[in-house]
């Protein structure tokens, strides 16, 4: 019992961080660019690059980098990303069931 505090809650201080959740959503479907994920999110292109860098720092994403011209980046989920996912399968599943858009407009406040 001693190993899972610090360990879950560092794994709930990462995945909670504000956008984080958003992001791997999104690369749930797979590889995106840059620009996708900037077009597809609500998010500044400053913040998303911000929670980009702690993802890959974390070792939940891998960036790859094409020699092209222009420069081609492209962000996926690792293997410790994907594992993430019946997580977020999860907390959508609870969150249809029991998150009301009532909540949604609290949580905004």
């Amino acid at each position: 019992m001693s190993d899972l505090c610090p360990r879950f809650e560092n794994a709930m201080e990462i995945i909670s961080k504000r956008w984080v959740g958003l992001i791997l959503f999104e690369l749930l479907e797979g590889t995106k660019r840059f620009s996708e994920m900037e077009a597809d999110l609500p998010i500044s292109g400053r913040l998303l690059s911000d929670r980009l860098k702690l993802l890959e720092q974390k070792d939940i994403i891998e960036r790859n980098i094409y020699s092209e011209f222009p420069v081609r980046i492209e962000y996926s989920l690792s293997e410790k990303g994907k594992a993430l996912e019946p997580v977020i399968q999860e907390i959508q599943h609870w969150a249809d069931d029991w998150v009301s858009i009532e909540d949604i407009g609290e949580s905004k406040v």
